[in-house]
């Protein structure tokens, strides 16, 4: 099965922060693959936007070898690299003055999709938007698109939101989310929506629990200046679980488009009930026993030995809501853990009465979304154990991974980013956070950090290649529950 690409209107696209560590590792890397794949037409062209004194050649030079650095593996082919290349134009400006921004504009043309990609730090969005609009760059067809983090709290995301709705409309903004552009996460409203088999189930009355888990193998790197200021709480719960919680958790919305999808959203965000102390667990990885110069403990690694930022976040919470009452949800995500696996599970609930008696064992059905590795939907069903010997039962999964059901040329492994900047192109925001969504997770995030600074909360240390704090393990099993092992 061959995968069908709908190439897209011709369209401008700048790169603000075009030399940059994102643009170089996924950027312009997707952008290419989907030049190679036929869905940029001729007409398109990209324009590189830095602070980087550097000629046009240059920049080309530096996108190319991008290209082949990030290309996973995949054998590059020079002549479709030469007429990407081609396409590119680079401009030297400054995000605060004035400096290069009629050369921009020079560059610009009135006939085509314009799109702003802010690959910069959120303190500049503001500074970007009003010169976009002073030297007329946009128009009400234009686009912006803007990375995480949108704020720290509450008060800053409201600030952002304003700096940009000062000069752009709502149906202007795309805030990104890679996670939105996963394939799995996209076949998770097909999955539930398009099957009449899942969506009568998806309650309190058949469902136990639900597991959301993102694992993390690499510790913050060269991000620890920036990750000591955040968190995971911050770097991932508030934006890229809480993504998920609301696609999971979500009503069917009464079709498929970008209100009516980010509405439902919304009602999840905004249903959540606080989350109690005692259900939430921190931690602080340790220092790799292997190699412990090579991989410091966290403290080491941010250069602060008296550091109360968490690098492990597990948590319980509830939605108060008819379809969810009573359902409780656990989050979890952490770095340096035993392997790098994003997981949501729902575990289904035991049947009413078993036939089979005590031997048997206890059973539930377990439909398990995979996000990486081996993107794929696992559902787990009970059967007799094959042999003789009485009814003995044992569970095996019904298995999709992708690559397998679909084959290489169906399973096209197009990453998120692609999908996204296209979505962008073609004007879809279905898969991006809209401005009152970002400000109602600030909402329900804010109280949490504020409640352990109030307490001197100090996260729990966990070994490296580990699941996290033995306290996490304690949270599921106060509740005669066990978290899904990391490791697939």
């Amino acid at each position: 099965m061959v995968s069908r690409v709908i190439p897209v209107d011709p369209f401008d696209l700048v790169i603000f922060g075009g030399t940059g560590d994102l643009a170089r590792r996924k950027i312009l890397p997707g952008l290419f693959r989907r030049f190679c794949a036929g869905q940029m037409p001729p007409e398109a062209r990209i324009i590189g936007a830095a602070r980087a004194d550097i000629s046009e050649a240059d920049y080309r030079e530096m996108v190319g070898d991008a290209i082949e650095e990030f290309s996973d593996g995949a054998v590059v082919d020079q002549d479709h690299l030469a007429a990407f290349l081609a396409d590119l134009t680079y401009v030297a400006i400054d995000a605060k003055g004035e400096n290069g921004w009629r050369e921009l504009a020079g560059h610009m043309r009135r006939d085509v999709v314009r799109a702003f990609y802010f690959s910069v730090a959120p303190g500049l969005f503001g500074d970007l938007a009003e010169r976009l609009n002073n030297h007329g760059l946009t128009d009400e067809k234009s686009r912006i698109v803007v990375e995480k983090p949108f704020g720290r709290d509450l008060a800053t995301a409201q600030q952002l939101n304003r700096d940009l709705a000062a000069f752009f409309d709502e149906t202007q903004i795309y805030r990104i989310d890679h996670y939105l552009g996963k394939e799995t996460v996209q076949n998770l409203m097909a999955v539930r929506f398009g099957n009449v088999l899942f969506e009568p189930l998806w309650n309190s009355q058949f469902v136990d629990h639900i597991q959301i888990t993102v694992a993390e193998t690499v510790g913050v790197g060269g991000r620890g200046e920036y990750y000591d200021k955040s968190g995971a709480m911050r770097d991932m719960v508030q934006n890229h679980l809480m993504q998920l919680l609301c696609l999971i958790a979500m009503e069917p919305p009464a079709r498929f488009d970008p209100d009516a999808v980010r509405d439902e959203k919304l009602k999840v965000i905004r249903a959540l009930e606080p989350v109690e102390p005692h259900h939430i667990v921190r931690g602080q990885y340790g220092a790799d026993t292997e190699d412990p110069i090579a991989h410091p403990d966290y403290r080491t690694a941010v250069a602060d030995l008296k550091s109360a930022t968490e690098s492990f976040i597990a948590l319980k919470t509830h939605i108060a809501n008819w379809r969810w009452a009573g359902t409780p949800f656990y989050l979890r995500t952490g770095k340096r853990l035993v392997a790098r696996s994003s997981e949501i599970s729902i575990v289904f609930k035991e049947t009413p009465h078993s036939i089979f008696g005590e031997e048997a064992g206890r059973h539930r059905n377990v439909l398990s979304i995979r996000l990486q590795p081996n993107e794929g939907i696992k559902l787990g069903v009970t059967i007799k154990e094959p042999g003789p010997g009485g009814m003995r039962l044992m569970d095996v999964p019904l298995d999709m991974t992708f690559a397998d059901a679909l084959g290489e040329e169906g399973a096209e492994n197009v990453d998120a980013y692609e999908r996204l900047i296209m979505d962008v192109i073609r004007g879809n925001q279905t898969l991006f956070m809209r401005g009152d969504e970002v400000e109602a997770a600030w909402a329900w995030t804010d109280p949490i950090i504020k409640g352990w600074q109030q307490r001197n909360d100090v996260p729990k240390p966990y070994d490296s290649h580990s699941a996290g704090p033995d306290a996490a393990t304690q949270l599921m099993r106060r509740d005669g529950r066990e978290w899904r092992e990391v490791a697939l």
